[in-house]
């Protein structure tokens, strides 16, 4: 029995003895802001890879912009995503969570694109319809035959088939 309890003395010693690799920093940005911020800094990311011109052109830069919003400065958020990067399991669960709210805007702009693409479908429907209409075809195009003070026969092209009538 003295040799059982000895034996778990130990184990629960060594287990109990795991050493921090990484101290916890002392502006550490709480778990569920630093999911924002990774959300934010991938959609930033996203829209530089997709339109490299648009965030130039609004005069954005990325991390001034990240830093702004969550009133945060490079050191606090770089000490902090090495705090979490340290422990694998915390930081992929994050990470799981930025993509679970990636995928769920994914689905509701894909919904709004499909929703756009057949409102344009019937407006250029609604156009096939009304352009004929306004066009002039060669079945209207009208000769008639005028006389010049010569008395010489001169041949006039009407587009208009409404001046003949």
């Amino acid at each position: 029995m003295k040799k059982l309890l000895s034996f778990l003395l130990i184990v629960v010693t060594f287990l109990s003895c795991k050493e921090e690799v990484i101290t916890k920093p002392e502006g550490l940005i709480e778990k569920g802001k630093m999911v924002n911020i990774m959300y934010d800094l991938a959609l930033l990311e996203a829209i530089k890879y997709q339109n490299p011109t648009s965030l130039n052109t609004n005069k954005i830069n990325a991390p001034d912009y990240i830093y702004k919003k969550y009133k945060i400065d490079s050191l606090q958020f770089a000490q902090s995503n090495v705090y979490y990067a340290s422990n694998y399991l915390e930081y992929k669960g994050m990470f799981d969570q930025v993509i679970k709210r990636i995928d769920s805007r994914k689905v509701i702009v894909d919904s709004l694109v499909k929703v756009e693409n057949k409102n344009k479908i019937k407006l250029d429907s609604i156009k096939g319809i009304t352009n004929p209409l306004s066009k002039k075809g060669d079945s209207l195009k009208k000769k008639i035959s005028t006389v010049n003070k010569n008395n010489t026969r001169r041949d006039t092209v009407l587009t208009d088939y409404h001046i003949l009538k």
